[in-house]
């Protein structure tokens, strides 16, 4: 019974993983915005969409916004995609933040995602198999996800690294601009786990 729980528990990870993976149809989703508005995948058809899992409480995610490395990320490729962050944090977790308070920091991070989607009830986050702040995901224009993933190949919270990582999503949307196929399609995520209900 005992490796059966620990074979359950290590098999968890690569499930929620493979709910979303590089290759097949991106789950279709509606989310309110921070102002309320809803906004759906559907919405964005024709264009690449990159979808950030989000939480500032998270040393991993401050890395690379007090780096400036994510809003840089998020200004580069404005004429080319969709920028869409995304927080599945549940509301009795320590780290929740409201609407209110999250505009304001991202103001005060110069953060430039096109919205910021409130998935409390981890609705969203469920269905892509989010698993850590950051979780990146790139949405082709056909509507299929061409990455899942890390950020970059710096698994740590030292703002220094930022400048000597691979960044996984930089190099995806390049070659996308570049008609070439994705050559690195998937990558294990690193980051704080998602708190969902």
């Amino acid at each position: 019974m005992k490796r059966l729980a620990a074979f359950a528990a290590a098999s968890l990870p690569a499930l929620a993983l493979a709910t979303a993976p590089a290759g097949q149809p991106a789950p279709a989703f509606t989310a309110p915005d921070l102002a309320g508005a809803p906004v759906n995948l559907a919405d964005y058809m024709g264009k690449t969409v990159v979808l950030e899992w989000h939480n500032f409480g998270c040393p991993f995610v401050q890395k690379h916004y007090r780096s400036g490395n994510m809003q840089s990320l998020q200004k580069k490729y404005a004429g080319d995609v969709v920028w869409l962050a995304v927080n599945s944090t549940n509301k009795a977790a320590w780290d929740y933040t409201e609407p209110a308070k999250l505009t304001k920091e991202l103001r005060d991070f110069g953060a430039a995602p096109a919205r910021y989607l409130v998935d409390e009830p981890g609705t969203m986050g469920t269905a892509y198999g989010a698993r850590t702040t950051p979780h990146m995901y790139i949405i082709d224009p056909a509507g299929k996800v061409v990455y899942n993933g890390a950020i970059d190949d710096k698994r740590s919270t030292r703002l220094e690294d930022v400048k000597t990582a691979r960044n996984y999503v930089a190099a995806a949307l390049d070659e996308m601009k570049a008609g070439k196929p994705v050559s690195t399609p998937s990558t294990t995520p690193y980051g704080c786990s998602v708190k969902y209900r």
